[in-house]
C-alpha cells in the first residue's frame, strides 16, 4: 500500500512538472515569434483622411497630412533623460529610428514658444502642468485626463505644448469662393488680387515661380514667424520638399518682389486632429528596464487672412517593465490645388501641411 502512494506522488510531480515545462516552452516560443515580428503601423485619421504624422521623412498616402514637432520633443527627452541611447524595441520599429535622429529640437524655437516637463507621474505634477500652461499661454490641456496619474516607482510622464499666435504685417483681403482641385464645393480664399491694397505687396515675397504649381512665397508676421507656402505635384515627404524649396529659392533668377499685377490666394485653413502612437507602445526598450504605455499628440491650427493660431500637445507615460531679375508678366500664386504649408521660427521648420482636400479643412 505505501509503495502505492509513492509511485501515485511520484506520477504527479511529473505530470506538474512536464505541464509547467510545455506551458513555459509555449510561452517563449511565443516571446520569440513576436521578437521576428515587424512593426505594424497604425494610423488614426479623421474621417476627411487627415494624418498626423510623427516626422518630416514619414512617408504618408493620406490626403491631408500634417507634422508638427511638439511630438519629436517629448521623445528627445525620452533619449536625453529616462534611456541615454536611441530607443530600440525588440521588433523593427522604422517610427523609432526616424524619431531617434532628433532632426527637430529646443533649438528649433524660441523659449516663449513652447512647454515641456519630464517628472514622475502623479496627480501633483498634472496640476503643475496644468498650472504651468495655464500661466505661459492662458491654455488647458486636452490630453493630460487621458493618463493614469497613479505614482509607481519608475512611472515617468513627458509632456510638451507648442503654441503660436501670430498675426502677418498687414491682413489679407478676402476673396470670393472658388474651386480647389480634389475639393468638392466651393472654398473660402484670402490673398491679394487686382482689387487689393497696393501696400499688401510688399508683404509678400516670392521665393520662386517656376509655372504651373511649381511656385512658393513666403509672408512675414509681426511676431517674426514665417509662412511658406509652395505649390507643387511632388509626392515626397515633408523634409524633401522644404530642402527642394530652399535649393529652388536660392537658384531662382526671377523678381522677388511681389509685383503690382502679381496675384495670390490660399485657403482658410482649420484643423483639430488627434494621433495616438500604439505602435511605439507596449513594447520593452531594448538596452533598458522601461517600455512605454501610452503616447498622444494633438493639433489644432487656423489659418486665415489675418495670421496663424497653432496649438499641439504631446504626452508619453513611459513605465519600467521586469539673385534678383525682372519678370514682367503676372504671376499667379494661386493655392487652388494640392500644395504645402510650412512654418518656421528659426532654421527649421515647426509645423508641415500638406493640402489636398482643402474643403474638408474649413469650417
Amino acid at each position: 500500500m505505501k509503495k502505492f502512494w509513492v509511485l501515485l506522488l511520484f506520477s504527479a510531480v511529473i505530470c506538474t512538472t512536464s505541464a509547467y515545462a510545455f506551458n513555459w516552452k509555449f510561452w517563449a516560443w511565443g516571446r520569440q515569434s513576436a521578437a521576428v515580428t515587424t512593426e505594424k503601423t497604425v494610423t488614426v485619421t479623421k474621417k476627411d483622411g487627415l494624418e498626423i504624422i510623427p516626422t518630416m521623412d514619414t512617408v504618408s498616402n493620406s490626403k491631408n497630412t500634417v507634422w508638427v514637432g511638439t511630438f519629436q520633443l517629448i521623445w528627445n527627452d525620452l533619449i536625453d533623460e529616462i534611456i541615454k541611447r536611441p530607443v530600440e524595441f525588440g521588433v523593427a520599429s522604422p517610427m523609432a529610428d526616424s524619431l531617434n535622429k532628433k532632426a527637430f529640437t529646443v533649438d528649433d524655437l524660441e523659449e516663449s514658444s513652447y512647454y515641456k516637463k519630464l517628472a514622475l507621474a502623479s496627480p501633483k505634477v498634472k496640476k503643475e502642468i496644468e498650472k504651468a500652461i495655464k500661466e505661459k499661454f492662458n491654455e488647458t490641456s486636452d490630453i493630460l485626463d487621458k493618463f493614469d496619474w497613479t505614482p509607481a516607482q519608475g512611472k515617468y510622464i513627458l509632456y510638451a505644448m507648442l503654441k503660436k499666435d501670430f498675426e502677418y504685417i498687414k491682413p489679407f483681403d478676402k476673396l470670393e469662393d472658388g474651386e480647389f482641385k480634389g475639393s468638392q464645393g466651393k472654398v473660402k480664399y484670402f490673398g491679394i488680387n487686382d482689387d487689393s491694397n497696393r501696400s499688401l505687396r510688399s508683404t509678400v515675397n516670392v521665393l520662386f515661380y517656376n509655372g504651373k504649381n511649381d511656385y512658393a512665397i513666403s509672408l512675414k508676421s509681426k511676431q517674426g514667424d514665417t509662412v511658406f507656402l509652395y505649390g507643387t505635384d511632388d509626392e515626397k515627404t515633408f523634409d524633401v520638399l522644404y530642402k527642394n524649396m530652399q535649393s529652388k529659392a536660392k537658384t531662382y533668377t526671377g523678381s522677388h518682389n511681389f509685383g503690382k499685377d502679381d496675384e495670390f490666394k490660399a485657403p482658410l485653413i482649420e484643423l483639430k486632429a488627434e494621433r495616438e502612437f500604439p505602435e511605439l507602445c507596449n513594447k520593452p526598450i531594448k538596452y533598458s528596464d522601461y517600455m512605454i504605455s501610452k503616447a498622444i499628440e494633438t493639433v489644432q491650427f487656423k489659418m486665415n487672412e489675418t495670421g496663424v493660431k497653432l496649438k499641439s500637445e504631446a504626452g508619453m507615460m513611459v513605465e519600467l517593465t521586469c539673385a534678383p531679375g525682372y519678370r514682367p508678366e503676372p504671376r499667379y500664386f494661386y493655392f487652388n490645388d494640392r500644395y504645402i504649408i510650412f512654418l518656421q521660427e528659426k532654421s527649421k521648420p515647426y509645423f508641415a501641411l500638406k493640402v489636398e482636400d482643402a474643403k474638408s479643412l474649413q469650417k
